[in-house]
Order: C-alpha cells, then structure tokens, then sequence
C-alpha cells in the first residue's frame, strides 16, 4: 500500500495522489507493482525498500546515490496468541532523498499513524532531517512505554506467583524476558545506527535538529538501561522462584514421607499381633483387642513426637 502526505503552506498534512517535491511516501508491506512505481519514480534504489522488508534485517544506516538509508527496530504488541513474546520488534525502513522521504515497514504501526493522525507537532514532510529524527525519538517513547506496561506486568505476575505457585506464572514471566532480550539487542543496534549518524554527518543537521538528536540519543540509552535492568531482574526472579518450587516439593515430600513413617508403626503392630501363633502376648485377655491398639497409638505418638522434636514438621 502507498500512501503520499505533504504539508501544505498552511502547515496541515494533506493527502496525495501524485508524487510532489517535499511529500512524504509511507509504504505498507508494498507489492512487487508498487515498490517499482516508486523505485522509477523517485530514484531510489529498489533494494533500499527490499531490505526494509525483510523482518530479520538489522539496524543499520547506509548512503548511495544521495539517498539515505536507515533501518531501526522499533517495538510492536503480538497479535497472535500462540506466541510466547508478547511484544517483538521489526524493521522501520527511513530512505531521505534531496526531494522525497520514504517510510516502509511490514505492517501498519502506531508511530507512523501517530505522524498521520497529526499526534506529533512541529511536523512537516520537507524537513526530512527533523522528520527522521521525529521518528527515531517517538521509536524510543515506545520502548518506554512498552517497559513501563512490562513492570506493571511482572509485579502483578509476582503477586500471583506469591499466592499460587504455578507454571503458568512462571511461563509469563519467561515470556516477558524473552520480550526484553528482543528489546535490549534492537535498541543496542539502534544506538549504533544514532551514533553513526552522529559521528559520520549523513543527514544535514541544523541547530534545531542538534537539539532533537541528543534527546533521541538521551531517550534510547535510557531506553537500554531500563531493559536491561528489568531483564536482571526477571532473570533473578525466575532462578528464586525455581529455588521457592523445588523447596516447596522438598518440603511436601519430607512431610509425606514422615507420615508414612508414622502410619507404618500401626501396620508393624497389626501385623505381629496378626500372627497366627500361640506366643503372642495378652492374646487371651479379655480386652485384647485394645491392647495392640493402644501401643500402636502409643509407638506413632512417640515417633511423631521425635520428629516434632526434630523441627522436621
């Protein structure tokens, strides 16, 4: 899908039909057809559009033939439930040309609907280096917010697992650090792709624009710190309440075993005064059928009390 944005003298972003010089040209999961119409006409090289496809490309900034190429990861909430992530990352492919800037990505996105809901101010499409980095710091905004809803998750998580140790617990909570390892490893990349940018001068930088790269920088290594602690402390997390299982089935297994111990001595003494001989003690006394009894009561009662004594219950 193609669709051409420009702002007008009014400074309102306007639909297009045609391109123009100064639009903006958004390409969602683009046909073969419509990667060439743009390719023919805007110059742009066609594996520029084709990289920012592909879902396993790295981040990563490049120029030819006057156009830039940037390609950063930027996060998005999974749809499909049989998977054990619940947000992953993909590629946002930024191309900057003297007269055209192009966006393309697999699928439709927030932070592009942001921009064409009119959501960002101080936004035009011709000023395409002040645009890229509008782009790159709500990119950042959205690993914030998406860690901040991965915080609240996990102490809510935590509060579950503290009443009922179960797997299903365990397993979000797997999920959301599997979550931050997708998070940690793009923003890296990003930060390299802005440091890049930074050091080798592919985009023309005003004053203004100065300002706004140090605030997208700023954002994505704050970005990375928050991942990185929240993953350390998911990570620490999983291991204690592994360690908190594992004592919890030694414990009901040291409890059972000790009742079996217990209930075994009743067994014992049933079973030597189930013996048909003529040796067994009291077998002729006329209450002899308490007398087992009450030494079986008495045996478990004195072997319950050693193991109390033990702290073993």
């Amino acid at each position: 899908m193609i669709d051409i944005y420009l702002t007008d003298e009014h400074e309102h972003l306007v639909k297009q039909t045609e391109l123009s010089k100064g639009c903006w040209i958004n390409l969602t999961r683009p046909s073969e057809f419509e990667i060439q119409k743009i390719v023919d006409g805007t110059g742009i090289p066609s594996d520029f559009i084709r990289d920012s496809l592909d879902d396993d490309e790295r981040s990563r900034i490049e120029k030819e033939d006057g156009s830039v190429l940037i390609i950063v990861d930027f996060p998005v909430l999974v749809q499909d439930e049989s998977d054990s992530a619940p947000y992953d990352t993909i590629p946002l492919g930024i191309i900057v040309t003297p007269y055209y800037f192009v966006t393309v990505c697999l699928q439709s996105n927030p932070i592009v609907d942001d921009f064409i809901n009119n959501r960002v101010k101080n936004f035009f499409t011709y000023k395409k280096t002040r645009f890229t980095l509008q782009i790159l710091y709500a990119i950042a905004r959205y690993y914030l917010k998406y860690l901040k809803t991965i915080d609240h998750r996990t102490i809510i998580i935590e509060r579950e697992l503290r009443e009922s140790m179960r797997n299903k617990e365990l397993f979000n909570l797997l999920a959301l650090e599997k979550t931050l390892v997708y998070f940690t490893t793009s923003l890296k990349s990003n930060n390299i792709v802005m440091e890049k940018m930074t050091k080798q001068g592919f985009l023309r930088m005003y004053e203004d624009d100065q300002d706004l790269l140090e605030d997208v920088i700023i954002e994505i290594k704050q970005a990375i710190e928050m991942s990185e602690v929240h993953s350390n402390i998911l990570s620490g997390m999983m291991d204690a309440y592994a360690s908190v299982i594992s004592n919890n089935v030694n414990v009901v297994m040291k409890f059972l075993t000790i009742v079996t111990i217990v209930l075994s001595v009743p067994t014992m003494v049933a079973s030597f005064y189930g013996m048909n001989v003529d040796a067994i003690p009291w077998q002729h006394e006329p209450h002899a059928f308490w007398i087992p009894i009450s030494i079986a009561i008495l045996l478990s009662g004195v072997t319950a009390l050693f193991f109390w004594k033990k702290k073993y219950f």
